[in-house]
């Protein structure tokens, strides 16, 4: 069977990867960083005893910041596949931490595709891309629009998506980048715009919180479903021949659309409760980001199902139903690694 080493396997795509590998048989390998604290949620519903006989979800420590690490764990488990998710994902964040963000966005990314070249170089590579690369380019953007970032992020994620193409042509490694448009979940994280909106309505609707705070109603974005989104990663390192691809819906709603949703899913009036705080503007937006993934459906067979009031519904009902339950930050539950 095959192995897969996935970094970033805590988070929101991760976990959703995970699940899709091990439902096809591989044993999969998930970076972690080490924390005083429980921070595998998102994947306690797939834990595994190490004494069980198809003992197939191995969690290991590392960092993207430590070359040595990565190096010595690609030499142990010699993956045939490895996707890396890891990153310090928060648009708004990445202003106040730049340098942070670009060790672990763009150099974690050289550290991990030179161990790669070093030990494994017959590894099929995943690099998550973001749709951030493209910035103030004009919609709808494919795989050849310009990319003109506009946040640290974004930088970072652009020097890691041009390393990746670089280790591609140079070494003739099968490397390949995903540039995924916004893709949600009732796993994503609760700073990001979406999941705030879902978690406040739920509150709201319990008497539990009165006001929502949002920064840019305006910007407008192509929100798909993540488990659709990470069977497009595997149809990536599947293909004959290494290419990067966008991953979207090709629709474009507004954080104001999604808020007017939200709400009136839980019988809510958006309007009474949604305030406007300077605190989450962003020092350079990006306006508006629409995918064109016709390259992915023509090669992969790939295509976004979910639509985005089904999105917005199964998001709300989520967190209604944790809300009513006293359930944690996360639907899945189980025993912690």
């Amino acid at each position: 069977m095959p192995t897969a080493f996935i970094t970033g396997i805590t988070g929101q795509d991760g976990s959703y990867l995970a699940e899709l590998l091990l439902s096809k048989g591989y044993t999969v390998y998930g970076l972690i960083r080490r924390s005083s604290t429980f921070n595998t949620a998102r994947i306690s519903h797939l834990y595994q005893d190490p004494h069980d006989a198809d003992y197939r979800l191995r969690l290991v420590y590392g960092d993207m910041t430590d070359g040595a690490r990565l190096h010595a764990l690609l030499a142990e488990i010699k993956p045939d596949e490895i996707y890396n998710l890891a990153a310090q994902a928060h648009v708004k964040v990445s202003f106040e931490t730049p340098e942070s963000t670009g060790d672990i966005d763009a150099l974690g990314v050289t550290r991990l595709l030179e161990s790669v070249r070093e030990v494994c170089p017959k590894a099929r590579f995943y690099q998550a891309g973001s749709s951030e690369m493209f910035g103030s380019s004009p919609a709808p953007q494919n795989e050849d629009t310009p990319m003109l970032p506009r946040s640290p992020y974004a930088i970072a994620k652009l020097y890691a998506h041009h390393m990746t193409r670089n280790y591609r042509e140079a070494y003739g490694m099968y490397a390949v980048s995903g540039i995924l448009f916004n893709h949600e979940s009732p796993r994503r994280g609760a700073t990001f715009v979406t999941r705030k909106i879902t978690r406040a309505v739920a509150a709201i609707k319990a008497g539990a919180q009165d006001k929502l705070y949002l920064g840019n109603l305006d910007a407008r974005r192509d929100w798909g479903f993540a488990p659709e989104y990470v069977e497009g990663m595997w149809r990536m390192l599947q293909a004959a021949t290494p290419r990067d691809y966008v991953l979207a819906t090709g629709e474009v709603h507004s954080v104001r659309e999604f808020a007017q949703r939200a709400f009136a899913r839980a019988g809510l009036d958006w309007q009474k409760h949604i305030e406007i705080d300077p605190r989450y503007l962003r020092p350079t937006e990006v306006d508006v980001l629409q995918g064109d993934a016709a390259r992915a459906e023509h090669d992969l067979d790939w295509k976004a199902a979910t639509r985005f009031e089904q999105l917005v519904d199964l998001m709300v009902d989520a967190d209604l139903h944790a809300q009513q339950h006293g359930r944690g930050e996360f639907e899945a539950v189980g025993r912690h690694f």
